[in-house]
């Protein structure tokens, strides 16, 4: 453990084995840590191994051999992204991202400083805008974490573009939370659709083209009225209760209100309430508690669904290809899913989370050339958008260099913050090239024949419009 490997801090000259780590973490999480036998998959499959002074296999092995000092002042925990691919990859079922982030909250219970400070002011922040307004208040929230860490430059080209795009909403809007719900009457033929914090501002295309599309394939959504964030991955890092009842006062609202499905755009959101429901299938107690802070019993009758699984199973593909106004010939686009889509599969219920072929079928629908890729589910850098952004800029230019280097002529996204990592900042990586990147449901509102405002195109930071014109799918200006 002593052995230097890149930036890894020195391991103290003198350590006292304590297993009383190890047994906090059982107690808490239920994860045994003496099941790992250091097969290395947590550290082979991660995407941010060059980032981190020690590599997940050995702060197992350190929890293993007590040496919380290792463990607890480690950076790693902090700079995990949470993409889930160690928990998915595990041979003995364990939960490493849990662990990870129980350890960010272990540190700061003892008081230790956190060697990441951006990370713990980002989950801070985050969970006050949230308490505040109910939602994520993205503007609120990047000026808290300016203040807070004193970096007033950096990204304020990005900022200045984003506003140009009108992508930024300027003011909160605070949730009225609904002391009485009342079941809906359209709602037994309807889907619930909860957009999440990002597509009310920062992904505005995305909500657009997805309720466009939907009513083209006349499948009605209907927004319930009070709903509120999932927590995102500032709760299951920092708070995780807050993770646990915030989907489930959405989901009882969605109940209450009489459906039965729900749609939900974001990858995020889709895997955070998923995240809950598996959480209360399998601890009683857990479904107890929050129930009771809800004042009602949830019955777990509403099915989650991501946005393409309810165009999928409501409208079969021949259907969607007989809705095709505009067929997508000769557009090569690769289907990127990101981390939280399909994993970890005992929670997304994914049936291949590591090759999902859901979006690819879709473009193939649509006319387009689904390129097959080994970057599908590769994480961007997720949430260290606005801590790290260094990390995004690393983890993303590769996504797009590979997508360049299999012909591809588009990227296919199904998440608000994968498009953002993706597009928004493309144009801080320093390539001689750009590679559009839009919202599935674009392209499918482009192939259905849907009128301009539907697609939203303009909103994107690097324009589809040139490749579209060029493709012959769109009219030159």
């Amino acid at each position: 453990m002593s052995q230097t490997i890149g930036k890894r801090q020195a391991a103290p000259d003198s350590v006292t084995p304590t297993p009383q780590l190890a047994e906090r973490i059982q107690e808490a999480l239920g994860q045994n840590v003496n099941l790992c036998y250091q097969c290395v998959k947590c550290t082979s499959g991660c995407p941010l191994v060059d980032f981190f002074d020690w590599q997940p296999n050995q702060i197992m092995r350190a929890l293993q051999l007590g040496e919380e000092e290792i463990a607890l002042h480690a950076e790693t925990p902090w700079l995990c992204a949470a993409c889930q691919t160690c928990t998915t990859r595990c041979p003995q079922g364990l939960d490493i991202n849990a662990i990870m982030e129980f350890l960010t909250r272990e540190a700061l219970a003892r008081g230790i400083p956190p060697p990441l400070t951006e990370v713990k002011i980002f989950n801070e922040a985050f969970m006050r805008e949230v308490r505040l307004w109910g939602r994520a208040y993205e503007v609120g929230l990047m000026a808290e974490m300016k203040l807070r860490t004193r970096d007033f430059t950096s990204d304020l080209d990005l900022g200045a573009k984003m506003i140009r795009k009108r992508k930024l909403a300027f003011l909160p809007s605070p949730v009225r939370r609904r002391r009485q719900v009342h079941a809906l009457p359209e709602a037994a033929t309807s889907v619930a659709y909860y957009p999440g914090c990002s597509l009310h501002s920062t992904a505005t295309e995305f909500d657009t083209s997805a309720k466009a599309v939907c009513e083209a394939l006349g499948i009605n959504l209907i927004e319930p009225k009070g709903w509120v964030c999932c927590g995102s991955s500032a709760a299951h890092r920092a708070n995780p209760e807050a993770a646990l009842r915030l989907p489930l006062e959405n989901l009882a609202l969605i109940e209450q209100s009489g459906f039965e499905e729900v749609a939900m755009p974001c990858a995020a959101c889709f895997n955070r309430h998923k995240a809950a429901l598996h959480e209360i299938r399998e601890h009683e107690e857990a479904k107890a508690k929050v129930d009771e802070e809800l004042d009602y019993e949830y019955q777990d009758s509403v099915r989650v669904s991501t946005l393409s699984e309810v165009i999928r199973h409501r409208r079969r593909l021949e259907q969607v290809t007989a809705a095709v106004r505009k067929p997508l010939n000769g557009l090569r686009v690769v289907s990127y899913y990101g981390c939280l889509l399909t994993r970890p599969p005992e929670v997304t219920e994914a049936k291949h989370p590591e090759n999902p072929t859901d979006l690819d079928e879709l473009m193939a629908a649509l006319g387009a050339e689904a390129v097959d890729w080994s970057y599908k589910t590769v994480c961007c850098g997720a949430a260290h958008s606005l801590t790290r952004p260094d990390i995004v800029h690393t983890l993303s230019s590769r996504i797009l260099h590979h997508a360049r280097e299999v012909g591809a002529d588009a990227i296919a996204v199904a998440c608000p913050l994968c498009h953002t990592n993706l597009d928004a900042r493309q144009f801080q990586m320093g390539l001689e090239w750009s590679l559009p990147v839009l919202y599935f449901t674009q392209l499918m509102a482009l192939a259905l024949g849907l009128p301009p405002r539907a697609m939203a195109l303009q909103k994107n930071m690097v324009d589809p419009r040139p490749m579209l014109v060029e493709k012959g799918l769109l009219p030159a200006a």
